[in-house]
Protein backbone atom coordinates (compact mmCIF):
# COMPACT_ATOMS: atom_id res chain seq x y z
CA UNK A 1 0.00 0.00 0.00
CA UNK A 2 1.34 3.25 -1.08
CA UNK A 3 0.49 6.41 1.33
CA UNK A 4 -0.10 10.24 0.05
CA UNK A 5 2.43 12.93 1.89
CA UNK A 6 0.06 14.35 4.71
CA UNK A 7 -2.80 12.43 6.51
CA UNK A 8 -4.59 12.85 9.60
CA UNK A 9 -4.16 11.35 13.41
CA UNK A 10 -7.08 12.55 15.90
CA UNK A 11 -8.01 10.66 19.18
CA UNK A 12 -11.60 10.15 17.84
CA UNK A 13 -12.98 9.01 21.52
CA UNK A 14 -13.87 12.82 21.88
CA UNK A 15 -16.42 12.78 18.93
CA UNK A 16 -19.83 11.17 18.79
CA UNK A 17 -21.14 8.55 15.92
CA UNK A 18 -22.10 11.75 13.69
CA UNK A 19 -18.84 13.52 14.75
CA UNK A 20 -16.37 10.96 13.63
CA UNK A 21 -18.45 10.45 10.02
CA UNK A 22 -18.56 14.36 9.46
CA UNK A 23 -14.63 14.65 10.65
CA UNK A 24 -13.36 11.81 8.33
CA UNK A 25 -15.43 13.32 5.34
CA UNK A 26 -13.82 16.99 6.09
CA UNK A 27 -10.01 14.76 6.19
CA UNK A 28 -11.18 13.68 3.08
CA UNK A 29 -12.62 16.09 1.39
CA UNK A 30 -9.28 18.59 1.77
CA UNK A 31 -7.32 16.32 0.22
CA UNK A 32 -5.41 14.42 3.07
CA UNK A 33 -4.21 10.58 1.78
CA UNK A 34 -4.77 8.70 4.99
CA UNK A 35 -6.37 9.27 8.66
CA UNK A 36 -5.07 7.64 11.71
CA UNK A 37 -6.80 6.60 14.81
CA UNK A 38 -5.65 5.21 18.02
CA UNK A 39 -7.33 2.60 20.47
CA UNK A 40 -7.86 3.53 23.89
CA UNK A 41 -10.99 3.74 26.00
CA UNK A 42 -13.48 4.33 23.70
CA UNK A 43 -14.17 2.48 20.24
CA UNK A 44 -12.83 -0.65 19.87
CA UNK A 45 -10.34 -0.29 16.71
CA UNK A 46 -11.40 -3.08 13.99
CA UNK A 47 -15.89 -1.65 14.57
CA UNK A 48 -14.40 2.06 14.09
CA UNK A 49 -11.77 1.16 11.25
CA UNK A 50 -14.81 -0.41 9.27
CA UNK A 51 -17.06 2.63 10.29
CA UNK A 52 -15.05 4.64 8.44
CA UNK A 53 -14.14 3.35 5.39
CA UNK A 54 -17.71 3.07 5.24
CA UNK A 55 -18.52 7.06 5.91
CA UNK A 56 -15.51 7.78 3.10
CA UNK A 57 -14.79 6.70 -0.75
CA UNK A 58 -11.40 7.19 -1.33
CA UNK A 59 -9.45 7.49 1.70
CA UNK A 60 -7.21 5.40 3.28
CA UNK A 61 -7.66 4.26 7.14
CA UNK A 62 -5.09 3.41 9.28
CA UNK A 63 -5.02 1.98 13.17
CA UNK A 64 -2.15 3.90 15.46
CA UNK A 65 -2.95 1.81 17.12
CA UNK A 66 -4.64 -1.45 17.98
CA UNK A 67 -3.40 -2.68 20.79
CA UNK A 68 -2.26 -6.37 20.46
CA UNK A 69 -3.79 -7.19 23.44
CA UNK A 70 -6.74 -6.47 22.72
CA UNK A 71 -7.53 -9.10 20.27
CA UNK A 72 -5.61 -12.31 19.17
CA UNK A 73 -3.57 -12.35 16.42
CA UNK A 74 -5.87 -14.52 14.07
CA UNK A 75 -8.74 -12.10 15.05
CA UNK A 76 -7.10 -8.86 13.59
CA UNK A 77 -5.64 -11.25 10.50
CA UNK A 78 -9.35 -11.96 9.65
CA UNK A 79 -10.43 -8.30 10.21
CA UNK A 80 -7.59 -7.04 8.14
CA UNK A 81 -8.72 -9.24 5.56
CA UNK A 82 -11.99 -8.59 5.41
CA UNK A 83 -12.37 -4.88 6.25
CA UNK A 84 -9.64 -4.81 2.91
CA UNK A 85 -11.97 -7.07 0.93
CA UNK A 86 -14.86 -5.24 1.71
CA UNK A 87 -12.97 -0.98 1.43
CA UNK A 88 -10.93 -1.76 -1.65
CA UNK A 89 -7.74 -2.42 -0.17
CA UNK A 90 -8.05 0.99 2.18
CA UNK A 91 -7.06 -0.30 6.13
CA UNK A 92 -3.93 -0.13 7.08
CA UNK A 93 -3.29 -1.99 10.26
CA UNK A 94 -1.08 -0.02 13.07
CA UNK A 95 -0.38 -2.42 15.81
CA UNK A 96 1.90 -1.96 19.23
CA UNK A 97 1.98 -3.24 22.24
CA UNK A 98 0.35 -0.05 24.32
CA UNK A 99 1.58 0.07 28.01
CA UNK A 100 1.72 -1.25 30.72
CA UNK A 101 -0.67 0.69 32.95
CA UNK A 102 -3.27 0.39 30.12
CA UNK A 103 -2.69 -3.60 29.31
CA UNK A 104 -2.70 -4.93 33.40
CA UNK A 105 -4.60 -2.23 34.97
CA UNK A 106 -7.75 -1.64 32.54
CA UNK A 107 -7.68 -5.01 30.40
CA UNK A 108 -6.47 -7.34 33.06
CA UNK A 109 -3.58 -9.12 30.94
CA UNK A 110 0.12 -9.26 31.51
CA UNK A 111 2.20 -6.74 29.70
CA UNK A 112 5.41 -9.14 28.14
CA UNK A 113 8.39 -7.50 26.98
CA UNK A 114 7.22 -5.82 24.33
CA UNK A 115 9.19 -7.24 21.08
CA UNK A 116 9.19 -10.49 21.90
CA UNK A 117 5.16 -10.16 22.36
CA UNK A 118 5.17 -8.12 19.13
CA UNK A 119 7.31 -11.08 17.07
CA UNK A 120 5.05 -14.00 18.62
CA UNK A 121 1.74 -12.26 17.68
CA UNK A 122 3.30 -11.41 13.86
CA UNK A 123 3.92 -14.76 13.83
CA UNK A 124 0.16 -15.49 14.11
CA UNK A 125 -0.73 -12.34 12.05
CA UNK A 126 1.08 -13.22 9.23
CA UNK A 127 0.96 -17.20 8.99
CA UNK A 128 -0.22 -17.91 5.56
CA UNK A 129 -0.43 -14.60 4.02
CA UNK A 130 2.41 -15.22 1.62
CA UNK A 131 5.27 -11.93 1.65
CA UNK A 132 5.26 -9.18 4.23
CA UNK A 133 5.45 -6.80 1.47
CA UNK A 134 1.48 -8.09 0.86
CA UNK A 135 0.25 -7.60 4.14
CA UNK A 136 -0.98 -4.44 5.36
CA UNK A 137 0.34 -3.90 9.32
CA UNK A 138 2.76 -1.50 10.67
CA UNK A 139 4.58 -1.51 13.63
CA UNK A 140 4.53 1.72 16.46
CA UNK A 141 8.16 1.57 16.66
CA UNK A 142 10.28 3.59 18.80
CA UNK A 143 13.20 1.91 20.15
CA UNK A 144 15.83 0.38 17.92
CA UNK A 145 14.63 -3.15 18.13
CA UNK A 146 10.99 -3.00 17.44
CA UNK A 147 12.14 -0.55 14.68
CA UNK A 148 14.50 -3.97 13.44
CA UNK A 149 11.17 -6.03 13.82
CA UNK A 150 8.90 -3.47 11.57
CA UNK A 151 11.85 -3.42 9.04
CA UNK A 152 12.04 -7.51 9.06
CA UNK A 153 8.93 -8.37 9.52
CA UNK A 154 6.33 -5.73 7.92
CA UNK A 155 5.57 -2.33 5.50
CA UNK A 156 7.56 -0.29 8.23
CA UNK A 157 6.62 1.93 11.28
CA UNK A 158 4.16 4.97 12.46
CA UNK A 159 6.23 6.09 15.35
CA UNK A 160 4.54 8.83 17.85
CA UNK A 161 5.89 11.37 19.56
CA UNK A 162 9.17 12.00 18.19
CA UNK A 163 11.20 14.26 16.31
CA UNK A 164 13.27 14.60 12.90
CA UNK A 165 16.12 13.46 14.45
CA UNK A 166 14.16 10.40 15.62
CA UNK A 167 13.10 9.95 12.04
CA UNK A 168 16.12 9.96 10.87
CA UNK A 169 17.67 7.10 13.03
CA UNK A 170 14.28 5.27 12.12
CA UNK A 171 14.74 5.20 8.60
CA UNK A 172 18.38 3.92 8.94
CA UNK A 173 17.29 0.98 10.81
CA UNK A 174 14.00 0.52 8.97
CA UNK A 175 15.98 0.68 5.11
CA UNK A 176 14.97 2.73 1.87
CA UNK A 177 11.97 1.01 1.10
CA UNK A 178 9.96 0.69 4.26
CA UNK A 179 7.15 2.85 5.27
CA UNK A 180 7.90 5.66 7.60
CA UNK A 181 4.54 7.19 8.75
CA UNK A 182 5.54 9.76 11.25
CA UNK A 183 2.54 11.37 13.72
CA UNK A 184 3.43 15.15 14.31
CA UNK A 185 1.57 17.83 16.78
CA UNK A 186 0.78 20.62 15.31
CA UNK A 187 -1.07 24.15 16.48
CA UNK A 188 -1.87 26.97 14.33
CA UNK A 189 -1.33 29.41 17.33
CA UNK A 190 1.26 32.38 16.69
CA UNK A 191 1.18 33.31 20.47
CA UNK A 192 3.60 30.75 21.64
CA UNK A 193 2.69 31.00 25.27
CA UNK A 194 -0.74 29.94 24.01
CA UNK A 195 0.28 27.63 22.11
CA UNK A 196 2.44 25.66 24.57
CA UNK A 197 -0.07 25.78 27.31
CA UNK A 198 -1.90 23.92 24.51
CA UNK A 199 0.74 21.75 23.78
CA UNK A 200 1.41 20.84 27.37
CA UNK A 201 -2.27 19.54 28.51
CA UNK A 202 -2.04 17.59 25.30
CA UNK A 203 1.41 16.22 26.58
CA UNK A 204 0.42 15.71 29.93
CA UNK A 205 -1.10 12.08 30.03
CA UNK A 206 2.14 10.59 27.96
CA UNK A 207 4.84 12.15 30.35
CA UNK A 208 4.77 9.34 32.81
CA UNK A 209 4.95 6.30 29.90
CA UNK A 210 8.42 4.84 30.31
CA UNK A 211 7.65 3.91 26.15
CA UNK A 212 7.79 7.62 25.20
CA UNK A 213 10.22 9.28 28.24
CA UNK A 214 12.66 6.19 27.64
CA UNK A 215 12.82 7.51 23.69
CA UNK A 216 12.52 11.31 24.57
CA UNK A 217 15.83 10.61 26.56
CA UNK A 218 17.35 8.62 23.69
CA UNK A 219 16.75 11.45 21.03
CA UNK A 220 18.40 13.81 23.01
CA UNK A 221 15.99 15.43 25.61
CA UNK A 222 17.27 15.54 29.36
CA UNK A 223 15.59 14.47 32.28
CA UNK A 224 14.88 18.48 32.93
CA UNK A 225 13.23 18.88 29.58
CA UNK A 226 10.38 16.22 30.80
CA UNK A 227 9.88 17.97 34.49
CA UNK A 228 7.37 20.33 35.12
CA UNK A 229 4.93 19.73 32.32
CA UNK A 230 8.38 20.07 29.77
CA UNK A 231 10.73 22.54 29.31
CA UNK A 232 9.89 25.04 26.40
CA UNK A 233 12.15 23.74 23.98
CA UNK A 234 10.83 20.10 24.11
CA UNK A 235 7.08 21.33 23.91
CA UNK A 236 8.08 23.00 21.15
CA UNK A 237 9.56 20.17 19.34
CA UNK A 238 7.06 18.08 20.34
CA UNK A 239 4.07 20.51 19.17
CA UNK A 240 4.65 22.59 16.00
CA UNK A 241 3.55 25.91 16.24
CA UNK A 242 2.87 29.50 14.58
CA UNK A 243 1.25 30.63 11.02
CA UNK A 244 0.65 27.77 8.67
CA UNK A 245 4.52 28.52 6.70
CA UNK A 246 5.89 28.33 9.92
CA UNK A 247 4.52 24.65 10.63
CA UNK A 248 4.93 23.59 7.22
CA UNK A 249 8.69 23.91 7.59
CA UNK A 250 8.72 21.85 11.07
CA UNK A 251 6.64 18.86 8.69
CA UNK A 252 9.44 19.25 5.94
CA UNK A 253 12.43 18.93 8.47
CA UNK A 254 10.58 15.23 8.52
CA UNK A 255 10.53 14.69 5.35
CA UNK A 256 13.93 15.66 5.07
CA UNK A 257 15.09 13.06 7.22
CA UNK A 258 13.47 9.92 5.60
CA UNK A 259 9.76 10.37 6.56
CA UNK A 260 7.65 8.82 3.81
CA UNK A 261 4.27 10.36 5.11
CA UNK A 262 3.92 12.50 8.14
CA UNK A 263 -0.16 12.18 9.87
CA UNK A 264 -0.53 15.88 11.68
CA UNK A 265 -2.46 15.93 15.19
CA UNK A 266 -4.23 18.94 15.25
CA UNK A 267 -4.07 20.79 18.88
CA UNK A 268 -7.27 23.02 19.89
CA UNK A 269 -8.73 24.30 22.87
CA UNK A 270 -11.17 21.85 24.03
CA UNK A 271 -14.27 21.36 21.87
CA UNK A 272 -13.12 23.97 19.47
CA UNK A 273 -13.43 22.38 16.19
CA UNK A 274 -13.88 24.84 13.85
CA UNK A 275 -9.85 25.66 14.57
CA UNK A 276 -9.26 21.88 14.34
CA UNK A 277 -10.64 22.00 10.40
CA UNK A 278 -8.90 25.69 9.90
CA UNK A 279 -5.84 24.26 11.01
CA UNK A 280 -6.24 21.28 8.47
CA UNK A 281 -7.03 22.99 5.40
CA UNK A 282 -4.61 25.85 5.78
CA UNK A 283 -1.34 23.19 6.27
CA UNK A 284 -2.56 21.19 3.15
CA UNK A 285 -3.15 24.50 1.20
Amino acid sequence: MTLGRLGVWYGLDRLDAAGVRDFARTVERLGYAALWYPEARGYEAMTLGGYLLGATEKLMIGSSIANIYARDAFTARRGTIGLNAMYGGRFMLGLGVSHKPMVEGIRGHVYDKPVPAMRAYLDTLQKDEGAVSDFPVVLAALGPLMLKLAGARTQGAVPYNVTPRHTAEAKAILGPDKMLAVEQKICLETDPARARAIGRAELLRYMGMPNYRNNWLRIGFTEADLEGGGSDAFIDAMVLHGDAATVRRGLDAHFAAGATHVCVQPLHAEGDFASRDAALKAIIA
